[in-house]
C-alpha cells in the first residue's frame, strides 16, 4: 500500500495479508464482537480470559482498519443487555475496558485514532467515566480515524434517547412536531457525526444484530462468520471484505436504476 500517511509505520498489523485486498474500501465498518466466552471455553479457561483476548483481536482490527483508510469502526464492546450477566463476568470487563483505555492511549495517538465512547455513560462507574473523557480528549486532535466504543449501548434505547431529546425541544419551542425528519432522529443519535454504517460483521456464526445500531444499518451490508472473535484476524477481515465488494448496493431501488 502506497500512502504519505506518516501514522501508518507505527502499526503492527500483517501487511502483506492488507496489501493483497486491492478493493473498494468501506467508509465505516460496524463489528458485533462475539464469542469470547466460547473460545475460553474452548480453551479450558475462564470466561473473562476469552475477554482478554478478544481485547487482543481489537487491537487487530483498529488497525488493520487504519492502515486500508477505513474513516470509521464502531465495536460492540457492551450491550444494555450486558448488565443483567454475572456479577464478576461485568465487573471483569469494566476493569478491562479501563485498563484498554490506559494501555492503548499511546498507541491510538500515535495511529491517528480517535477514540468515542457511545451509550449511557450513566451506568459506569465515575473512575471509567472519567477515564474516557480524558481518551476522548486526548485522542481528537489530528484523527485520522475514528473509533467508536459502544458500552452501555442498545440501538431501541438510542432511539428513544432520540425521541425524548426531540420531544424536550418541542416543549422548548424550538421544533414543531410535523416538522421531524430523518435528520432530525439522526442528529440525536450517539453516532450523529460520522456516516452510518456499510459493513456490519459478526463474528460467531449468530445469525443476529443484538440491538446493535438499529437506525444506523438499515441498508448496511452484513457479513455473518464462523470465527470467534479471539481468533479474527487480517485474513478473516480481508475476505469479509471481499465479501461486501462482490454485493450490489441498490438502496431499495433496482439493478437496472444502479447500472
Amino acid at each position: 500500500m502506497t500512502t504519505q500517511d506518516d501514522n501508518l509505520s507505527q502499526l503492527h498489523v500483517d501487511r502483506d495479508v492488507l496489501d493483497g485486498y486491492d478493493g473498494p474500501v468501506p467508509r465505516h465498518v460496524g463489528v458485533i464482537m462475539d464469542g469470547n466466552g466460547r473460545w475460553a471455553q474452548n480453551h479450558g479457561l475462564p470466561r473473562i480470559k476469552g475477554h482478554h483476548e478478544g481485547a487482543n483481536a481489537v487491537r487487530r482490527m483498529v488497525e488493520s482498519c487504519r492502515y486500508l483508510g477505513v474513516e470509521v469502526l464502531t465495536l460492540y464492546a457492551f450491550s444494555s443487555q450486558n448488565w443483567g450477566r454475572p456479577e464478576d463476568e461485568v465487573k471483569g470487563l469494566m476493569t478491562l475496558f479501563d485498563v484498554y483505555i490506559k494501555r492503548e492511549r499511546d498507541r491510538l495517538i500515535a495511529n491517528g485514532v480517535q477514540m468515542k465512547a457511545i451509550g449511557d455513560r450513566s451506568k459506569l462507574g465515575e473512575r471509567l467515566q472519567q477515564a474516557i473523557a480524558k481518551l476522548e480528549a486526548d485522542t481528537a486532535p489530528n484523527a485520522k480515524m475514528t473509533l467508536q466504543v459502544a458500552v452501555s449501548y442498545g440501538g431501541r434505547e438510542e432511539i428513544v434517547r432520540a425521541v425524548r431529546r426531540l420531544g424536550a425541544e418541542i416543549e422548548a419551542g424550538k421544533l414543531s412536531a410535523k416538522d421531524i425528519d430523518e435528520h432530525d432522529i439522526e442528529r440525536n443519535l450517539y453516532t450523529g457525526e460520522v456516516p452510518d454504517p456499510d459493513l456490519v460483521i459478526r463474528t460467531s456464526g449468530e445469525m443476529r444484530i443484538s440491538n446493535f445500531l438499529l437506525w444506523q444499518i438499515a441498508y448496511a451490508e452484513l457479513y455473518v462468520t464462523d470465527v470467534l472473535w479471539p481468533d479474527f484476524d487480517e485474513v478473516h477481515f480481508v475476505e469479509a471484505l471481499r465479501s461486501f465488494t462482490s454485493r450490489e448496493r441498490r438502496y431499495g431501488k433496482t439493478s437496472a436504476q444502479m447500472s
